[in-house]
C-alpha cells in the first residue's frame, strides 16, 4: 500500500480521533476526582445527624429458619437506641416469572410478630427482588408484572407492614419499572402498606448516565437524577444504594456521597421518604474498596450534604447489611449519626 493512500490516511486520522477521545475521557475523570476529593474534605456541620427516620437491610436467615426468638431479642437490643425504624428482611427472591416460593420463607410469619413484639413501632417490610436480565424476569411481561403483584399480596398476608423492591441491574430510563412501580402502589394503597424501592447508583454529572447507557457493554445500574424522580413519584420510600462507586479513597466515596445525596434530595419528592444506603459489608469487589467504601466516609458525606440546615422531609440512612456489619461499623453509625 503506497504510503500516502487515501486508505492510510483515513485509518491515521481515526487514530488520531480516538486518541483524542480517550484524552478527553482521562482529562474528565482526573478532573471529576479531584472535584470529588474536595466536596469530601472540610468539617462536618454539627446539626447534621438522624432524625430517628433510618433502616437497616437483614438477611434472608430471618425468614427460612435459621433465626430464633434469642436472634430477634438481641436485635431489638442492638436497635433500640437508635434511629432505625425500618428493616427490609429478605423473602425472595422472585421467580423468573414473577412468583415467590413459600418454602423460601417459611418462618415469615413468625418473624413478623415477634420484631412487633419486640420493636414497637418498627415497621418490618419484605425485601423483595431479581435480577431483570434476559434469560431472567422480564418487567416488560404483563405477566410477570401480574404475578409480581400477586405474589406483594401474598407477603402482605403474612404480615409484613410493606414490599421494599430491589431490582439489579435496571436500566436509566427504563420504562417498565416505573409500570410496575405504579400499580404496585394501588395495590399497596389498598392494604395500607409502606412501597419502598432500592435506587441504583446516581450518577454525579449530569449527562454521565446517559454516557454510561450508550456505551457498548457500560453497566446497567448508574441512574440519571431525572429517572429517579420518574420513580420516586410512585412509592412512599426511596433507599438510594450509595456503594459500590469504584472510587479509590475514603475522601472521593465521601465527596461522591455528599453530591449524589445533593441530587437525591432534589430529584425525590418531598413526600416521599429518602434514605441514603451506607455500606457495613466489606467484600472487596473492582468496585467496593473497604478501606474507601467505609460507613464512616459515608456517613461524613451525607453530612457535608446536608450542612448546617437539615432537610424538613423524612430522611435518614439505611444500611447494608446486618450479617456483614462489624462492632466498628455500628460504632461509626452511632457515634456520627444516630
Amino acid at each position: 500500500m503506497p504510503p500516502h493512500s487515501p486508505r492510510r490516511r483515513l485509518r491515521r486520522r481515526i487514530l488520531v480521533v480516538l486518541l483524542g477521545l480517550l484524552g478527553a475521557v482521562l482529562l474528565l475523570v482526573t478532573a471529576a476526582g479531584v472535584a470529588l476529593q474536595v466536596e469530601g474534605s472540610g468539617a462536618v456541620p454539627a446539626a447534621a445527624r438522624g432524625t430517628g427516620h433510618d433502616a437497616e437491610w437483614l438477611g434472608h436467615a430471618w425468614v427460612d429458619g435459621r433465626k430464633n426468638q434469642s436472634d430477634v431479642d438481641e436485635l431489638a437490643v442492638r436497635l433500640r437506641r437508635t434511629g432505625i425504624r425500618d428493616l427490609y428482611v429478605h423473602a425472595g427472591p422472585f421467580g423468573n416469572d414473577g412468583s415467590l416460593d413459600p418454602a423460601l420463607r417459611p418462618k415469615a410469619r413468625w418473624l413478623v410478630t415477634a420484631l412487633h413484639r419486640a420493636l414497637p413501632g418498627v415497621r418490618v417490610q419484605a425485601w423483595l427482588g431479581a435480577h431483570p436480565v434476559p434469560g431472567q424476569l422480564r418487567l416488560g411481561s404483563a405477566r410477570t408484572r401480574a404475578a409480581i403483584r400477586t405474589s406483594v399480596r401474598q407477603v402482605l398476608g403474612d404480615g409484613f407492614d410493606g414490599v421494599h423492591y430491589d431490582f439489579e441491574p435496571v436500566a436509566d430510563g427504563d420504562a417498565d419499572l416505573a409500570t410496575l412501580l405504579a400499580a404496585s402502589r394501588r395495590l399497596t394503597r389498598r392494604y395500607h402498606a409502606v412501597l419502598s424501592l432500592s435506587a441504583s447508583l446516581l450518577a454525579p454529572v449530569p449527562g454521565l448516565a446517559t454516557a454510561v447507557r450508550a456505551a457498548p457493554g457500560g453497566p446497567r445500574g448508574v441512574w440519571s437524577a431525572g429517572y429517579l424522580h420518574r420513580l420516586a413519584v410512585h412509592v412512599d420510600q426511596v433507599a438510594v444504594m450509595l456503594y459500590d462507586s469504584c472510587l479509590p479513597t475514603a475522601t472521593s466515596y465521601a465527596g461522591y456521597v455528599r453530591r449524589a445525596t445533593g441530587l437525591a434530595l432534589h430529584a425525590v419528592p418531598g413526600r416521599v421518604a429518602l434514605l441514603i444506603g451506607v455500606p457495613a459489608y466489606h467484600d472487596r469487589t473492582a468496585c467496593h474498596r473497604g478501606n474507601a467504601e467505609t460507613m464512616t466516609a459515608a456517613l461524613r458525606g451525607v453530612r457535608l450534604a446536608l450542612g448546617e440546615r437539615p432537610p424538613h422531609r423524612t430522611f435518614g440512612v439505611a444500611l447494608y447489611v446486618d450479617f456483614a456489619a462489624t462492632p466498628a461499623d455500628w460504632a461509626a453509625y452511632r457515634t456520627a449519626w444516630s
